[in-house]
């Protein structure tokens, strides 16, 4: 069990009512997967897709794929994810992994991220100004 799951009904039940949490937990704790996993699962975020965002794009890579992977399916199933020149998504999507720049894209197309439940910012230490 990942050191975060006992905080998750916490996380969940905060952003039911409130809408930002930080979230300070050493690396390996399960924020990454952890997190997105249970707003899919408990969070009430059905009208949207659950948005994480990643620094680099092997990170996005690697983050889907590992909540793929717990979730038993196939990457681009349930989760998927948009980097750079990459897509891994379908109709089903509901996590949704992205970079930056994709972030970026999507938001000058859309301002109002039409679609968009919920915006995870990890490894918030590592953004730049841009």
């Amino acid at each position: 069990e990942l050191p975060i799951a006992s905080l998750l009904p916490n996380v969940v039940t905060s952003l039911r009512s409130e809408p930002n949490l930080v979230l300070e937990a050493p690396p390996g704790a399960g924020k990454s997967t952890a997190v997105p996993l249970a707003l899919l699962r408990d969070g009430g975020f059905a009208d949207g897709i659950i948005m994480v965002l990643e620094p680099r794009r092997v990170a996005a890579r690697a983050a889907a794929a590992r909540m793929a992977s717990l979730l038993g399916q196939p990457l681009g199933g349930e989760v998927g994810y948009r980097v750079r020149h990459e897509s891994k998504t379908s109709r089903e999507t509901r996590v949704l992994v992205v970079t930056e720049g994709v972030l970026v894209n999507k938001l000058q197309a859309d301002p109002t991220l039409e679609g968009v439940a919920c915006v995870i910012f990890d490894e918030f230490h590592e953004r730049s100004v841009d």
